[in-house]
């Protein structure tokens, strides 16, 4: 885990993520996707760091249509930025895969937000 890539704005696990070697991050400026993202653009329009920093808690723009930010931006505006990192770095050291295969892992496929955030919490489903 890169600790230090954070979440991104639409709460995507970017210290988590398998390009972290080639990408530093939606804040970097190098994202390639940064003039296309709606929640980059929605959250410098707002002044915010975050979608979790937003008040609109059930904003569905962009990202945020997935369950995997959704509930990784609700899980961060619940409990922080800080305990969301240190779930997610327990989690992997406990065999839990942000990335199996492409861009699915053990974080997607949740159709329930309390039930991903219990994952989030636990590590186990």
């Amino acid at each position: 885990m890169k600790r230090e890539l954070g979440i991104a704005r639409c709460g995507l696990a970017c210290c988590l993520c398998g390009e972290s070697e080639h990408c530093a991050g939606c804040d970097s400026g190098d994202c390639p996707d940064k003039d296309r993202c709606v929640n980059r653009a929605c959250s410098l329009e707002r002044g915010i760091a975050h979608c979790f920093d937003c008040s609109e808690a059930d904003c569905k723009k962009g990202m945020l249509q997935k369950s995997k930010p959704y509930g990784f931006t609700a899980f961060a505006r619940r409990y922080g930025e800080h305990a969301l990192l240190d779930c997610l770095e327990r989690n992997e050291q406990q065999g839990v895969v942000y990335h199996r295969e492409g861009v699915v892992g053990d974080y997607d496929g949740f159709a329930d937000v309390e039930a991903l955030a219990h994952f989030i919490r636990t590590g186990q489903r």
